[in-house]
């Protein structure tokens, strides 16, 4: 099997323990020194490293109780890279629907994810997962 290919596997299976809501499964999925970037100027936009990664992924999973399901549309991988374009549908706690689109890069190092790059609808993440609230203003 080509190296793009177990990729794609290491991708399929990422997705599938983020729709269990397994954090266990997330966490080991990344490198020692591995981190997520999520774009925008939200509460959750920046860069976390593994520790946060954990903490973050059960504090997201933990607000939809019936589960926040993730359907992947498409695959394009080269190398150690794999890119995904992808759509999460579930009910926050708050009773509001959270449906956003995504393009995930994955970047994986030995086996490992290494860098994972999310871009999406931060309106969304911003009216749903943070309740309205943003990030203080620079002046």
């Amino acid at each position: 099997m080509s190296i793009e290919e177990e990729n794609k596997r290491r991708v399929e299976a990422f997705f599938d323990a983020m729709n269990a809501a397994d954090s266990q499964r997330i966490a080991a999925a990344y490198a020692e020194d591995g981190t997520c970037w999520t774009s925008g100027n939200t509460l959750i936009s920046g860069t976390l490293t593994k520790p946060q990664i954990v903490a973050g992924a059960s504090a997201v999973l933990d607000v939809f109780p019936e589960g926040l399901a993730f359907t992947v549309h498409a695959m394009t991988a080269e190398g150690e890279r794999v890119a995904v374009e992808a759509e999460s549908n579930g009910q926050h706690v708050s009773g509001k629907w959270y449906r956003n689109l995504y393009h995930f890069l994955f970047e994986f190092r030995n086996g490992k994810l290494l860098r994972l790059k999310e871009y999406m609808d931060t309106e969304q993440i911003t009216d749903v997962l943070c309740g309205g609230e943003r990030p203080p203003q620079a002046e």
